[in-house]
C-alpha cells in the first residue's frame, strides 16, 4: 500500500484524510458534541496507538515522533483558536450588517 503524505500539494499539513478514516471519530462528532465518555474512549485509542508504536522506535526515532506529536497537538490547538476567532469576527460582521439601516 502506498503511503499517503502528511503534507498536501499546497505545503499544508494534511491529516484530514487519515482522521476521516477513524470511524469512531466520525461517530463521536456526528452530533456536533463530544461528551466525556467519547473523549475518554478517544484518550484510550490514543494511548493504545502510542503504546503500539513507542516500543518499536529507536531513541532517535522516539525523539522525532515525540516532537511530531507535540507539533501536531500545538498546531491543532492554534488552528482551533484561529478558527474560533475567525468565526467570532464573522458573527460580529453579520450582526453589524443585520443591524445597519438600509
Amino acid at each position: 500500500m502506498a503511503r499517503a503524505s502528511w503534507i498536501d500539494d499546497d505545503d499544508h499539513p494534511d491529516l484530514d484524510a487519515h482522521v476521516g478514516q477513524l470511524e469512531h471519530f466520525a461517530s463521536a462528532i456526528a452530533d456536533g458534541h463530544v461528551d466525556a465518555d467519547e473523549l475518554a474512549r478517544q484518550e484510550d485509542n490514543l494511548k493504545a496507538a502510542m503504546r503500539a508504536v513507542e516500543g518499536e522506535l529507536s531513541d532517535d526515532q522516539h525523539a522525532k515522533v515525540t516532537k511530531l506529536l507535540a507539533e501536531v497537538a500545538a498546531y491543532t490547538v492554534m488552528q482551533m483558536m484561529h478558527d474560533l476567532a475567525q468565526a467570532k469576527v464573522a458573527r460580529a460582521v453579520a450582526a453589524a450588517s443585520a443591524a445597519a439601516p438600509e
